[in-house]
C-alpha cells in the first residue's frame, strides 16, 4: 500500500499569505477586496506567462519544473548526517579490510555519485581520472538541477512586463469609451489590477518557490561535495 508523503504544512501556509495580507490591506483601506479579481487581468498576466514560458521552455520542461516545485512542500529527511555515518564506515571497511572489501556494498548505494566513485575506485582508478569523474558529475548534475528553477525565474520575469502590458491595454480601452463614463471603470480596472497581477505574482509567487527550488538543489550540491571529498580521502 503506499504511503502518502507528508507535507510541509507551515510552507503549504504561508505560500498564499502574501495573497492575503494584500487583500487585507485594501479591505483596510476602505477598498473592496473583490474589487482585484478581474478575469482579464488574470488572463493577460498569467496566461501570457505561461504562453511567453512554454516558449522559453519546453512543455517536458515546464512539467518538470512544476513536478519539482510541488515536491519541495513535502517533508525530506536531512540524509546529511545518514549520508556521513555511511562514509565513516565506508572509510573504515577499506582501512581494516582494504579497498577490495567494498565491491559488495556497490549494489546498496542508492547515491550514484558514491557508487560510481567507489566503483572507480575498487577498479584501481587513478586520482586525477576519479577528479575527473567528480566534477563532471558535479556539473551535470548542478545544471539539471537549476532547470526548474530556471523556469520558475522566467516566469517571475515576464509577469511584471505583462502586468504593464495588461495596464496599457487597459487603457487604450478606457480612451475608446472616454464619451461612455458608465464604460471607463471596468477598463481603468483591467489596467491597474493587470499591474498587480504581475508584479504581485513575481513577488509573491514565482520568485519564493524559485527560492525553494534553488534552496534544494544547494542542498543535494552540498552532499555530493561531502562524497566528492570523502572519494578523494
Amino acid at each position: 500500500m503506499r504511503r502518502w508523503r507528508m507535507l510541509d504544512v507551515a510552507s503549504l501556509v504561508a505560500l498564499p499569505l502574501g495573497i492575503v495580507i494584500v487583500l487585507a490591506a485594501q479591505w483596510l483601506e476602505g477598498g473592496a477586496p473583490r474589487a482585484l479579481l478581474q478575469g482579464p487581468a488574470a488572463l493577460i498576466v498569467f496566461g501570457g506567462t505561461c504562453a511567453a514560458v512554454l516558449v522559453s521552455y519546453s512543455p517536458k520542461e515546464v512539467g518538470r519544473a512544476l513536478r519539482a516545485v510541488a515536491e519541495t512542500f513535502e517533508q525530506g529527511r536531512d540524509d546529511t548526517d545518514a549520508l556521513l555515518t555511511r562514509l565513516i564506515a565506508i572509510a573504515g571497511r577499506a582501512h581494516r579490510k582494504g579497498l577490495m572489501s567494498l565491491e559488495g556494498e556497490l549494489t546498496d548505494l542508492d547515491h550514484p555519485l558514491l557508487r560510481d566513485g567507489l566503483t572507480l575506485i575498487v577498479d584501481g582508478t587513478s586520482i586525477e581520472v576519479l577528479r575527473d569523474m567528480v566534477a563532471a558529475e558535479r556539473r551535470a548534475r548542478e545544471a539539471d538541477e537549476e532547470l526548474p528553477a530556471r523556469v520558475v525565474e522566467a516566469g517571475a520575469g515576464y509577469a511584471p512586463t505583462l502586468g504593464i502590458l495588461g495596464a496599457v491595454l487597459g487603457l487604450i480601452e478606457v480612451m475608446h469609451h472616454l464619451s461612455e463614463p458608465a464604460a471607463l471603470g471596468s477598463g481603468i480596472a483591467v489596467a491597474f489590477v493587470a499591474t498587480v497581477y504581475g508584479v504581485g505574482g513575481a513577488n509573491l509567487l514565482f520568485l519564493p518557490l524559485a527560492g525553494r527550488l534553488r534552496e534544494r538543489a544547494a542542498a543535494a550540491g552540498r552532499c555530493r561535495d561531502l562524497v566528492g571529498e570523502a572519494l578523494f580521502a
